[in-house]
């Protein structure tokens, strides 16, 4: 029989946190997180995000072996912007078993329903402005940078808990090398000519400055999108806090108009290419695999793109999009990936596919009563 417990203890949460070692042993794919990093996710104090949710951590346990874990999350700020009663599964993995699966989404429910949540939302590793949605397929590459990656059976086991698609998403491919069209590059260079019209990268010796830029753009941006909800100061703050070590300024660019800041593009190197190479821990020897392999990432991932709704119609997305691509290409990049995309946000997908960005993958919400 499958018993569900609740992580008590350090030594409780370090089998939570290496439950994947075990379920993705013999997948190429799988990308090991960073186990301090991880650990920090989840705790309360180190994380701001738990400044205004809370979290139960769950192991399913069989006979004295740990074969599947859950969070079990309710985020107040989501709930109060959107006006709904919603919890949320997260961290999800589980052994090929329906009961398994069942007993720990079960278990997320009735937590919820004891809160007085009348839904239950998840994939959300912790929150839907994190690394959030089910891998739907296909299975046959790594993910990039804050990209989730799972089995393929997890759809059925979800599903067969009574788990239902609420939205997907999806992830664009575009290679670096292909020519930009010439009537968008004349369309890109009158734009850039227009004196009313500031372009340029995150000056990473300002970054305080520059975050207040981007925090003004994304609250502003997203505010009509299905899963948003505003970030806190104390949650941007620590998110600048985890980049500024990852950002490459030539795939960070800002553009203002009038001296307003108008739009924000923030796209990551695909530091999953090392890693993966890590095994969890930059000690003892992690350090070194990270100096020597990071120069030999060839791909990025374009992770958060936005301009601010008065200034749509303007051509500033394409623009961030422009300065980016020639940013990827200046690094050496072979290619970037999009994403996450809502399957319903055409403006985005407009331009994307302008681009020659291609669907290579689909991740899925979802959701069911508690």
């Amino acid at each position: 029989m499958t018993a569900v417990r609740r992580v008590e203890s350090a030594a409780d949460l370090d089998r939570f946190v290496k439950l994947p070692f075990q379920i993705y042993r013999d997948d190429p794919n799988w990308v090991p997180p960073l186990i301090s990093d991880f650990k920090n996710t989840l705790t309360p104090g180190c994380n701001p995000f738990w400044e205004h949710a809370e979290r139960d951590l769950y192991l399913a346990v069989d006979d004295g072996k740990v074969v599947g874990r859950v969070a079990a999350i309710l985020d107040r700020n989501y709930n109060r912007h959107h006006g709904v009663k919603v919890a949320c599964f997260g961290f999800f993995e589980s052994e090929n078993d329906s009961q398994v699966a069942a007993a720990l989404l079960d278990t997320v429910k009735i937590w919820g329903r004891q809160r007085d949540m009348d839904k239950v939302y998840g994939p959300a590793n912790p929150s839907l402005n994190d690394e959030v949605a089910l891998l739907i397929g296909p299975f046959d590459s790594p993910p990039m940078l804050k990209m989730s990656y799972n089995p393929p059976w997890y759809a059925t086991l979800i599903e067969s808990c009574g788990f239902a698609k609420v939205k997907d998403m999806y992830a664009y491919v575009i290679p670096v090398d292909v020519p930009v069209p010439e009537k968008l590059q004349r369309v890109m260079t009158r734009l850039k000519q227009n004196p009313e019209v500031e372009v340029r990268p995150v000056d990473l010796k300002h970054l305080e400055r520059d975050i207040v830029f981007v925090k003004d753009v994304y609250n502003d941006a997203w505010s009509h999108n299905w899963d948003h909800v505003p970030m806190t100061d104390a949650e941007i703050t620590d998110l600048a806090r985890q980049l500024k070590p990852l950002v490459k300024p030539e795939l960070c660019p800002l553009v203002f108009y009038k001296g307003e800041i108008a739009g924000m593009c923030v796209a990551l190197p695909d530091y999953n290419q090392v890693l993966k190479r890590l095994h969890g821990s930059l000690f003892p020897f992690g350090w070194l695999t990270f100096l020597t392999e990071r120069n030999r990432m060839d791909q990025a991932r374009l992770w958060t793109l936005g301009v601010k709704y008065k200034f749509h119609n303007l051509g500033f997305d394409s623009l961030l999009y422009y300065e980016c691509f020639l940013g990827a290409r200046k690094l050496g990049y072979r290619r970037g990936e999009l994403s996450l995309i809502l399957e319903d946000n055409i403006a985005i997908i407009r331009p994307i596919t302008m681009w020659g960005g291609k669907v290579y993958k689909t991740y899925r919400i979802y959701e069911s009563p508690a």
